[in-house]
């Protein structure tokens, strides 16, 4: 029987792997609807070190899901679901493809799978983790993690801190495992058909290349100006959500004197590199997952080939 459902395309991949030029060209080519799945997009005044769309970019390719809160507001995986799926209805009803483009894999996962109903976070509870990672490493919360809940513990990095964190916090909080409060979720069908797309360079050597050439660049921009200018107002702390962005992180250390340029550079490159090894990671998982070579000859082609094929 055929799947009357409307179509949706899904386009991720890794940090500087070229998604924002696709998106753009899928935008102008077949007239979609760009919504960002991004985690630090989300947030205002963040956006040299999010590599947010240009004005000029977002003019030619007007970007939903983005500059929608306030940095000192948190933003998560749920409200993420809540605000796409209104902004993808919105989109069919008006007959046009929702084109969902960014590097946040977890918001990509939630979208399609839905919310569990976990307890709320617990800043009592993170603190004591906090402090657990500072003086033992992430290392011990793995370990901790393979002994409570080995399922949760098998899926998430042993270097991906908010994940190992959250799984921790809701076992603590409440006494039970992610894996059971997932168990419990009624799996709902998705509203969309749904296309996924990969794009990622098929040399990681030069993804890696890549990720400092933008780093540095991104330093050049004035990122550092940018952070201090968030640290200036007095009401975020880097404890906060959107502080623990990757770039920003190691950026607000440095403006705290903790350590020095150099190794701001070094750490803001490996923290970007770590982060986009999980996200490959992802992709290699991600079941029905189109791979399209994004400094290939022809990215923009096989992905429209793909379109086509999939019927919209």
């Amino acid at each position: 029987m055929p799947d009357s459902r409307p179509p949706a395309i899904l386009l991720m991949g890794p940090t500087a792997a070229g998604k924002t030029d696709l998106a753009i060209a899928l935008h102008e080519r077949l007239g979609g609807e760009l919504v960002s799945v991004d985690s630090a997009m989300v947030y205002r005044g963040m956006d040299i070190g999010s590599a947010k769309p240009s004005a000029e970019e977002l003019a030619r390719a007007p970007h939903r899901l983005i500059d929608i809160r306030d940095p000192a507001e948190p933003y998560s995986a749920a409200d993420f679901r809540e605000d796409a799926l209104r902004e993808m209805r919105a989109i069919g009803d008006a007959g046009r493809i929702p084109l969902l483009v960014g590097g946040t894999m977890m918001y990509f996962k939630r979208l399609l799978e839905g919310v569990a109903n976990l307890p709320a976070s617990d800043p009592a509870v993170r603190a004591e983790l906090e402090r657990q990672a500072a003086e033992h490493g992430l290392a011990s919360l793995h370990a901790e993690l393979t002994r409570v809940d080995p399922d949760s513990a098998a899926r998430i990095h042993p270097n991906d801190p908010q994940r190992l964190m959250r799984a921790l916090e809701v076992q603590r909080a409440s006494g039970r495992t992610l894996t059971e409060l997932w168990a419990e979720q009624h799996r709902e069908t998705f509203p969309f058909r749904t296309l996924s797309i990969g794009l990622a360079p098929a040399d990681r050597g030069v993804l890696h290349a890549r990720i400092a050439q933008r780093f540095m660049a991104m330093l050049d921009a004035g990122f550092l100006d940018e952070v201090a200018a968030l640290r200036a107002r007095g009401d975020l702390a880097a404890s906060l959500p959107a502080m623990k962005s990757v770039g920003y992180r190691q950026a607000w250390a440095y403006l705290e004197g903790e350590f020095g340029r150099d190794e701001l550079e070094r750490r803001g490159i490996i923290a970007t590199r770590q982060l986009a090894k999980r996200q490959l990671t992802w992709m290699r998982n991600w079941p029905g997952l189109y791979r399209v070579d994004s400094l290939g000859p022809d990215p923009l082609g096989e992905v429209l080939k793909l379109v086509r094929e999939f019927g919209t």
